[in-house]
C-alpha cells in the first residue's frame, strides 16, 4: 500500500517526468526549469548575457533588437519554432556552429517543458 502511494505520488508530482511520451508539454514545470537552469544567463524580459527570450518563439534567430549576437548566429536564416528549439538545447553547435551559447538541456521532457514555456510566453 505504501508502495502504491510513493509511486502515484511521483507520478503525479509536476516535477516528475512524463510517464507517456505523448503527453503535452508542461509550460508551469517549464518556467520553473527556466528560472532554475536558463536564468543565470537569460530573462524573458531583459537582455543578459544572452538575449531576452519573450518572443523568441517564432522570432527570426539572432534579431532581438538591442542584443550583440555571435556572428554566426546574426548569419542564421531560420525562425525559432519548436524542432529547432529542441535542437538548440540539445547541441547549440549542431543548429548553429561557432555560437557563443555552450548550455544544453539533456532531458527531452525538460525541453520539450522549456520549449512550451518560451512559446506560451511568446504568445503562440
Amino acid at each position: 500500500m505504501a508502495t502504491s502511494v510513493v509511486i502515484l505520488w511521483i507520478m503525479l508530482s509536476p516535477l516528475s517526468t512524463r510517464a507517456a511520451a505523448d503527453a503535452p508539454a508542461d509550460p508551469i514545470r517549464g518556467k520553473q526549469l527556466f528560472e532554475k537552469r536558463c536564468t543565470g544567463c537569460h530573462s524573458l524580459d531583459a537582455d543578459k548575457e544572452g538575449p531576452r527570450l519573450r518572443g523568441v518563439y517564432g522570432r527570426k534567430a539572432g534579431t532581438a533588437p538591442g542584443f550583440n549576437y555571435s556572428d554566426a548566429l546574426k548569419s542564421a536564416n531560420f525562425t525559432w519554432n519548436d524542432a529547432l528549439l529542441d535542437k538548440w538545447l540539445t547541441d547549440t553547435d549542431a543548429v548553429v556552429p561557432d555560437n557563443n551559447m555552450d548550455f544544453h538541456v539533456p532531458n527531452p521532457d525538460e525541453r520539450a517543458d522549456i520549449i512550451r514555456y518560451l512559446k506560451v510566453s511568446s504568445g503562440n
